[in-house]
């Protein structure tokens, strides 16, 4: 997709979709009488959220005009500028339309031109890798795209879209293609010149002692995989390390999940997903910074192999763990993981994984669960999430909370009962961080939608992105 920079005489200028967005009561700068006709006859009246796209007749060179909302101009907020900014990338990767221009509006901030091009690049990710022989919706023909400014803005925004849509596309693809060793291989697909890839096997990971991880996929015939990436881009600044929780599948292994959604388990490894989705992003936007990613990759199935309820195995950090139940695997992986990453000696650590059921209870569809142990850090990501309008929402951790990981066989369990599921599981995670600034991302909730439009939705890849974007400078 190409982005350019408007043109100064609208009237005479072809485009395909000529986009005018308004805040109440603000006169239209082109085709007058037309908007004059729309708001006496009720069709548009400039709230917050609104659009109505009608052909251009005379009045301009343009195939068709959108109008769109913004609301009060006093009161305008990031969401009002969101729901603009997804209004016109609907409208814009419709068939039939390559080019879109949008006229100048003093209301549009940076802001909102960076989520004109995320939403233009979400608006125009299709799935079609696994289809045969059914007819799919025809593609988005949208080529070119001409905005009055913050033309870098639009191009950034767009860029993390792609990123974001890797993470979809590696979600939404079935786990008999997305396997463990599928996934650790994505990472080697990264291109960079200041990126170095390396993938360990089984046999490197139990060498390291890594045998809470390991001890996922043991009733699996798939290999476990941990893919490690060393973006060195930022000179001589200690890194950011990224974490991601790879479960291909999910069965609960001998702790057996119910048959009915199953299905859905594929994106157990969205935390993975959202690493390399983020590392894309950064390595396309070139971003002056230090970062060390690991995904930890298996899947987690019930077999003669597999690992039972009871069993204690010890990690890489040396604690031991008695698993008193195989379907919370996630953390088994990202402990070890976590371990991995301290040799980097980051500045600070993220981690992310689809832990949790109870932080779908606790914070539904609409919010990503965040814990950690550092206030500055927590602050960042949950500004940047509010920028991104991908929002997290903070949950306590305590020595309350982390006593119901004891256990009377082995230094913890990996469960600490039925209450505050979210919070045991990251109290178990910042067991093995020691003393290093560090956030947990809980994103059961918010890596796929279920139902009619079941899918991935690449969160929280727009969320960190503009958090490593404030952190570069």
């Amino acid at each position: 997709m190409l982005f350019n920079i408007s043109p100064a005489n609208l009237s005479d200028h072809a485009t395909d979709l000529l986009v005018i967005a308004l805040p109440t009561g603000e006169p239209a700068p082109v085709a007058a009488n037309l908007f004059q006709t729309l708001t006496a006859q009720g069709d548009f009246s400039g709230k917050s959220g609104e659009s109505v796209s009608v052909p251009a007749a005379a009045e301009t060179a343009a195939k068709r005009l959108l109008f769109v909302g913004l609301g009060d101009a006093d009161k305008l907020t990031a969401k009002a500028l969101d729901k603009a900014a997804q209004a016109i990338a609907s409208a814009a990767v419709k068939k039939g339309i390559e080019r879109v221009t949008l006229a100048p509006q003093s209301a549009l901030n940076a802001g909102f031109y960076r989520q004109l091009g995320l939403h233009l690049g979400l608006k125009a990710y299709q799935y079609t890798q696994t289809f045969g022989t059914k007819e799919l919706p025809t593609a988005s023909t949208l080529a070119r795209i001409d905005v009055p400014e913050h033309l870098d803005e639009v191009q950034r925004g767009h860029q993390i879209a792609q990123g974001a849509n890797l993470t979809r596309e590696l979600g939404n693809l079935p786990a008999n293609t997305c396997t463990p060793t599928y996934l650790a291989n994505q990472a080697k697909q990264l291109s960079h010149p200041k990126l170095n890839v390396e993938v360990l096997g089984e046999d490197a990971m139990r060498q390291l002692g890594m045998h809470s991880l390991l001890s996922v996929g043991h009733g699996s015939d798939q290999e476990s995989q941990l893919a490690v990436m060393r973006f060195t881009n930022g000179g001589d600044e200690a890194p950011i390390a990224l974490v991601g929780k790879g479960i291909t599948f999910d069965t609960g292994g001998i702790s057996l999940k119910p048959g009915a959604g199953m299905d859905e388990m594929k994106y157990d490894m969205c935390g993975a997903a959202t690493v390399l989705g983020v590392m894309q992003a950064a390595c396309e936007l070139d971003l002056p910074l230090n970062i060390v990613a690991v995904i930890a990759c298996a899947e987690n199935m019930p077999s003669g192999r597999a690992t039972k309820p009871g069993d204690v195995v010890t990690s890489m950090s040396g604690q031991t763990i008695e698993i008193l139940n195989t379907d919370a695997e996630g953390r088994l992986v990202l402990c070890d993981a976590l371990t991995f990453i301290q040799q980097e000696n980051p500045s600070c650590i993220v981690d992310m994984a689809t832990l949790t059921g109870a932080c779908i209870i606790a914070l539904g569809h609409h919010n990503t669960g965040l814990l950690g142990n550092d206030d500055a850090l927590a602050d960042e990501l949950l500004a940047a999430g509010r920028d991104a309008m991908d929002t997290a929402w903070r949950l306590p951790i305590s020595e309350e909370y982390d006593k119901q990981l004891d256990s009377n066989f082995a230094d913890m369990g990996n469960i600490g009962g039925r209450d505050a599921g979210t919070i045991t599981a990251a109290c178990f995670l910042s067991r093995f961080v020691k003393n290093t600034p560090w956030a947990h991302l809980d994103i059961a909730g918010t890596a796929w939608t279920s139902g009619k439009a079941k899918g991935a939705t690449g969160r929280p890849v727009p969320l960190l992105m503009n958090w490593l974007l404030k952190r570069a400078g």
